[in-house]
């Protein structure tokens, strides 16, 4: 693999908001990500920009991408920090029970699929994870659409089994998405 897993800069703007418009869209955007291509595309310059100001500083979010050699960006996910005690829900709503991650925004182009990239970025996302010293992480999680399956086996491959928990979609109740965890391991 000829790609350079590394965290976006606060000057990587432009390449993240094209990566993300070409991830929404994907045919499986609708059941993948909790954002449309028309309400994205909609943003401001201003919003691109704070969105990689904050995961530059990699404090409560960090997105990692996956870039060619030629600098284009193939693949990206976004890791969100989750705590017990904070003043607001996560993602799915709820409080975590202990500090853990959420990986959300998973994406790798379709012509650079196959190739290990995204592998490369969960390897990324758990090592940032597990390496967070305050908070001390003792999970990672993420969410799948029951018809996603291509996602739900790349998941699984990366080690994340069934929590247990469902969460209805917010625009589809009748859909669910199913939690995967990885727990940190004993030691």
């Amino acid at each position: 693999m000829e790609h350079i897993i590394r965290p976006v800069r606060a000057d990587d703007w432009e390449k993240s908001k094209e990566l993300r418009l070409v991830a929404l869209s994907d045919p499986v955007a609708p059941i993948a990500f909790l954002d449309s291509y028309e309400s994205a595309s909609a943003q401001p310059d201003s919003y691109w920009q704070e969105r990689a100001r904050a995961s530059s500083e990699a404090c409560s979010v960090i997105t990692f991408v996956a870039e060619a050699p030629d600098g284009t960006w193939d693949g990206t996910l976004t890791v969100l920090v989750e705590l017990p005690d904070a003043d607001q829900d996560t993602v799915f709503g709820g409080r975590p029970s202990v500090p853990q991650t959420h990986i959300v925004g998973v994406f790798v182009r379709p012509e650079a699929r196959g190739n290990g990239l995204i592998q490369a970025l969960f390897a990324a996302a758990v090592e940032w994870s597990w390496g967070l010293s305050e908070p001390r992480v003792e999970r990672i999680r993420l969410f799948v659409h029951e018809d996603n399956g291509r996602a739900l086996s790349v998941y699984r491959n990366a080690g994340f089994v069934p929590s247990g928990v469902t969460v209805a979609m917010p625009d589809d109740p009748q859909a669910k998405e199913y939690e995967l965890e990885l727990v940190r391991p004993a030691g």
